[in-house]
């Protein structure tokens, strides 16, 4: 899109400087040269690409040409189809790009941010239910003492113990474990920083039996029977063959695994503070959706702090 404009001899072609589609791929460079993860531009190209889309169907090509309401009328379109935490998604990054070209001065100064007076779209509140350990011994009790049979068990207590997100642990390598001590450095954590997190003694010989099967000299922990880094997919696949095997009627995710994590974490009695840590959040916002406390959750909790009994 762009403005023509003559002058004396000729025409100079002046540039749209709030051409939607333009300002969508520049804000996508600044995020890339900021060195956010690959994840992290996929998700935004994907999200600004369909707030794109909608905008071509109302023949919209300008920023300048965006309205709270034309954005409070996207977010009702969304959630048509979309649950609410895919809502929020699609906000999000919006929301920031928007921001991003305020702070730019892309836009003459009389604009105004469209997007300051649109409230962000509710999180549902409700806790989510972690896979239970009971189910989990159902799994492992299908391992055998073969290489899938001991590597899927290294795996799921490995998912289990560390509470670390599905990628950051597929991409965990030999050198970032240390089995004397039990500690992993996640390299790539959420945001690309890096964190600290722990193994317990039956994991350290669960991985030990694995490694014992183990041949190449492959960087990666997590190893294929192709003898190639583990993926996303392959661990889906892995849980998926273990739940059918003792016949779940749900079949169970790594991030269910993550969640398992956090409630039994505190249940053992772990600061959430510390978890909060474990878990690489940067808030306690996200942080309670994990913890799906019971009722006898809070009544042992009040067993074990009640300060008249404890004190009187």
């Amino acid at each position: 899109m762009c403005a023509l404009n003559t002058q004396d001899q000729g025409i100079i072609v002046l540039p749209q400087q709030d051409y939607l589609p333009i300002l969508i791929e520049s804000f996508l460079i600044d995020r890339r040269s900021q060195g956010l993860s690959p994840g992290t531009i996929e998700f935004y190209t994907k999200k600004l690409k369909y707030f794109q889309q909608y905008c071509e169907g109302f023949a919209l090509t300008q920023v300048s040409q965006l309205t709270s309401d034309f954005i409070r009328r996207y977010i009702l379109e969304v959630s048509e189809t979309h649950n609410p935490g895919g809502v929020h998604a699609c906000f999000r990054p919006l929301r920031t790009m928007l921001y991003w070209i305020e702070e730019e001065e892309i836009m003459p100064p009389e604009w105004k941010n469209p997007i300051r007076r649109v409230k962000a779209p509710k999180l549902p509140t409700d806790p989510i239910e972690p896979i239970q350990i009971e189910e989990i011994q159902q799994l492992l009790k299908t391992c055998q003492s073969n290489y899938s049979g001991v590597r899927d068990k290294a795996m799921m207590l490995g998912l289990l113990d560390t509470g670390a997100r599905a990628k950051e642990f597929l991409t965990i390598n030999l050198e970032d474990v240390d089995l004397a001590t039990g500690a992993v450095m996640i390299r790539q954590g959420k945001g690309r920083k890096p964190r600290m997190v722990f193994l317990g003694r039956k994991t350290i010989r669960a991985i030990r039996g694995y490694l014992r099967y183990r041949t190449g000299n492959h960087p990666a922990l997590w190893m294929s029977t192709r003898g190639e880094r583990m993926t996303y997919a392959a661990l889906r696949c892995l849980l998926r063959r273990r739940a059918e095997l003792v016949g779940m009627k749900e079949i169970p995710t790594p991030h269910d695994f993550r969640r398992a994590f956090a409630l039994v974490m505190l249940r053992n009695g772990v600061d959430i503070f510390a978890l909060q840590k474990l878990m690489g959040h940067s808030d306690l916002q996200i942080l309670r959706r994990y913890l799906a406390q019971t009722d006898q959750d809070i009544h042992n909790a009040h067993m074990r702090g009640s300060p008249v009994d404890s004190n009187l």
